[in-house]
């Protein structure tokens, strides 16, 4: 079995007195897709940015690719290969949609180079629409193709994507899945939160719910959708 790329193990989280993540095991191995789901509050943009070192654990490891990462700064975890879609998306307002992709531009940790700037505007046309425009000119669901693309540009082995299509039009949510459809066909790993577990469960290869800061649940999504009891209990449906 290959090394999975990111592990967390017994991973224990504070804000202040706060106890927000409770032990956590979370593994995500080669050319997986995972959903990470539950309601608001209970963890999961938490345990991304503890996977990431924008928020530092206190308790237990994350490994990525087998080597400890614990603690480590963001941008020592980003060199591993991890790309990181933030809830807000955090794209450069000032710089226009060609100046926010070829920032990001460069070869993956093992010099492939398979998502190109030609790539990333062949997959997203309505950003190729916008190249001159500034970050700040765009809709939310605009900022949130840039942002994937700007990740993509990274040529990432996983892509973490905080809050997929909170906020955007149908249409717009539609065209965000039919993106992580062609990531996932493309091998690369990733993990994807987001409310709407019907449309998570269809790209995704396993599920992880998570209540009060624990995993209560973790399963195929044929094995979450075979358990309503689940999906009502702790996603509310």
């Amino acid at each position: 079995m290959s090394t999975p790329i990111i592990q967390a193990t017994q991973l224990h989280t504070h804000y202040g007195a706060s106890h927000i993540l409770r032990g956590i095991d979370f593994t995500v191995g080669q050319g997986q897709t995972i959903g990470l789901m539950g309601r608001n509050g209970m963890g999961k943009s938490t345990l991304l940015k503890s996977l990431m070192g924008l928020v530092k654990p206190s308790g237990g490891t994350v490994h990525i690719k087998g080597t400890n990462m614990t603690g480590a700064d963001a941008f020592r975890i980003a060199q591993q290969g991890v790309a990181y879609v933030p809830e807000g998306r955090g794209i450069f307002g000032n710089l226009s949609v060609k100046e926010n992709l070829h920032m990001a531009a460069r070869a993956g940790t093992r010099g492939q180079r398979d998502w190109t700037y030609d790539r990333v505007l062949e997959t997203f046309p309505r950003l190729a629409e916008r190249l001159n425009h500034g970050g700040q000119q765009l809709s939310g669901g605009e900022q949130q193709m840039l942002t994937i693309g700007r990740a993509l540009m990274t040529n990432p082995d996983v892509l973490i994507l905080d809050e997929a299509t909170e906020g955007l039009a149908p249409l717009i949510a539609k065209e965000i899945w039919r993106i992580c459809s062609l990531i996932k066909d493309s091998g690369i790993s990733s993990v994807i939160v987001d409310k709407n577990w019907k449309h998570v469960t269809q790209v995704t290869d396993r599920n992880v719910i998570l209540v009060k800061g624990e995993v209560v649940f973790e399963g195929s999504s044929a094995e979450l959708l075979g358990r309503p009891e689940v999906l009502e209990q702790h996603l509310g449906v």
